[in-house]
């Protein structure tokens, strides 16, 4: 697991304002195709097919779209560098993941890593929001953005959000087990794989620390005043509760319902901009701020870009190209942005925010309904697994196969969250490779078993 920790370890790092804007490559990315050739050397040395059948279909069958998509794009450089920044974030990194996890110890490696990049990137944010020197939010520089800075305002509230997923799956699915198990290493199936489980006394350390660590998370979240991500994270807790079980989720639900009374209204983390944050979320129908109105704008531009070519869309990253024949006079000319140690720049809006509406409009319905079928398919196999977990717990507490409700719960959370998520926003930005890590989180608990 040292190079996906790694790789998670360099999105701590900086990243240039130049860089953010021209979207240019960053030490991660370098770091992800390092994981790529990594797995394949893996899988050329065990002689063995490295992926089962299903998996290529569910993890290759986007690339159709994506091939097909490339071919319109506006020349072959645009159209490479679009096929290839697809394939990194939903192909390639995921299905290295998925090879290079052996076993659910190995996926609490990285849950851990998760975390604990989130409360290094909240940490920071927070510092950000009371000192003063955040992204500018309302005229003041009190918005939290980690060291993504104010061009990827997004990219902390996913860390933050992935981070507060996969504390809450360890909190919930931590269950004592028998000892230490002999564990196969690859080819053992997700579901059923002994391995490294924890004991009593480790169960109860990991679900304490782990609770910790999503309250604390709780804070720069909020700071990040990014209502997307606040909305993807509560459903996917909350379906994390769920799959946990009716009883538990009533509990902790009372539980967070009581330590949120007493942050907001006891020590006062809720300030008039964040309580204005959101009570927006409600009024972004009745009566929505100019970036409401500009996403409502360009969604509306996206599906007219799709209804001109509905099957195989206008091409990869053609999207600012016919953004302005298809906007209405409601689109601003960009967002502005400043602070957390970069200057006032005005950025452009290149993109609908909106990652469906994004694939739909340049890669059609056919790269659409490959690439979401997928995630469907993930979704389907993932919480199928859960249930099989759950119901060996059922049948033989503290067993072997009862002891991965924890790697079901973070995985479901994170492809939840995600799907939520794509909603309100899209690839871009530095942490968009973390993005390709969660969904070989995922891909690794759905397709595991098949995987030799």
């Amino acid at each position: 697991m040292l190079p996906v920790v790694a790789l998670m370890a360099l999105l701590a790092l900086p990243v240039s304002g130049d860089t953010a804007r021209s979207g240019g490559g960053t030490p991660a990315d370098v770091m992800s195709g390092v994981l790529v050739l990594l797995a394949v050397a893996g899988a050329v040395r065990r002689a063995e097919r490295a992926l089962s059948r299903t998996a290529l279909v569910v993890l290759g069958l986007p690339v159709v779209g994506f091939a097909v998509a490339a071919t319109g794009a506006a020349d072959a450089a645009t159209g490479l560098t679009g096929l290839g920044r697809y394939l990194q974030v939903f192909v390639l990194v995921p299905a290295a993941v998925l090879l290079l996890v052996r076993d659910r110890a190995d996926l609490r490696v990285l849950a851990w890593a998760f975390v604990g990049l989130a409360l290094v990137q909240g940490g920071i944010g927070a510092h950000q929001y009371a000192t003063g020197t955040g992204a500018s939010y309302m005229g003041a520089d009190i918005r939290a953005v980690g060291t993504f800075g104010p061009t990827d305002v997004m990219g902390m509230a996913t860390v933050v959000s992935y981070g507060v997923i996969c504390a809450v799956g360890l909190a919930l699915g931590a269950a004592p087990g028998t000892g230490t198990g002999t564990g196969t290493g690859t080819g053992t199936p997700a579901g059923s794989a002994t391995g490294t489980a924890p004991g009593t006394g480790a169960a109860v350390r990991q679900r304490v620390v782990a609770l910790v660590c999503a309250l604390l998370l709780l804070v720069p979240l909020a700071l990040s005043f990014s209502r997307g991500a606040w909305i993807a994270t509560a459903v996917a807790c909350a379906a994390q509760l769920l799959l946990a079980g009716v009883r538990r989720a009533v509990a902790v639900g009372a539980v967070l319902a009581a330590v949120l009374v007493v942050l907001v209204g006891g020590v006062g983390v809720g300030t008039a901009m964040l309580q204005e944050r959101v009570d927006s979320i409600t009024k972004v129908t009745d009566a929505p701020d100019q970036s409401v109105l500009d996403r409502y704008t360009m969604w509306a531009a996206a599906v007219g870009m799709w209804r001109e070519r509905p099957v195989t869309g206008v091409g990869l990253k053609n999207f600012p190209a016919h953004r302005d024949g298809h906007a209405s006079l409601a689109l601003s000319s960009g967002s502005d942005t400043a602070g957390a140690g970069s200057g006032f720049v005005r950025q452009p809006l290149l993109s609908p925010h909106n990652m469906y509406l994004l694939v739909l409009s340049e890669q059609g319905l056919l790269g659409l309904l490959a690439l979401a079928g997928g995630w469907g398919a993930l979704l389907v196999l993932g919480v199928r697994r859960l249930a099989l977990v759950r119901g060996a717990a059922v049948r033989a507490p503290g067993g072997p196969s009862a002891r991965g409700a924890d790697c079901g719960l973070l995985a479901c959370g994170l492809l939840v969250w995600q799907l939520l998520d794509f909603a309100y926003a899209d690839i871009g930005g530095p942490s968009t490779v973390l993005t390709a890590v969660a969904l070989g989180v995922v891909a690794w608990w759905a397709l595991g078993a098949d995987a030799r």
